[in-house]
Order: C-alpha cells, then structure tokens, then sequence
C-alpha cells in the first residue's frame, strides 16, 4: 500500500487543528459546568468530545486503503 506523504501531512495537521479546538472546547465545557453551574456546558462538553473523535475518525479512515476503479463502480 503506498500513501502519499503530502496528503497524511495536511490530513494531520488538519485533525490535529480539530483535535485542538475540540479541546479547548472541551476545557470550556468542564469549567462552564463544574465552576459555574450551567447545565448547557455539559452538552457543550459531550459534543467537543464527538467532535475530537470524529476528527480522528476521519484521519484514520484516510489510511485505508485506495478501492480500485474496478471496484468502486460496483460491476
């Protein structure tokens, strides 16, 4: 299986750049919950969490290995 390198870089640098607003999304949830008692937060928390793992859903997912054209139209 051969990846090209160019595309796993920018696909990295893409879902790192998820990864870290999720988190801060994330820290905001926690503090918006814990210290100041807003039940929204908490929803806010569970969705930056989806978020961050989808991005890594969607990175690892691009790992994968290319269908052939063959395959891909279902013949």
């Amino acid at each position: 299986m051969s990846l090209d390198v160019a595309t796993l870089k920018r696909r990295r640098a893409v879902m790192m750049a998820v990864n870290a607003l999720a988190l801060l999304g994330a820290l905001a949830g926690v503090v918006g919950y814990f210290k100041y008692g807003q039940a929204w937060a908490l929803a806010a928390f569970v969705a930056a969490l989806l978020v961050g793992f989808g991005a890594q859903i969607w990175f690892i997912a691009g790992l994968r290995r290319p269908r052939s054209p063959s395959m891909s139209k279902g013949a």
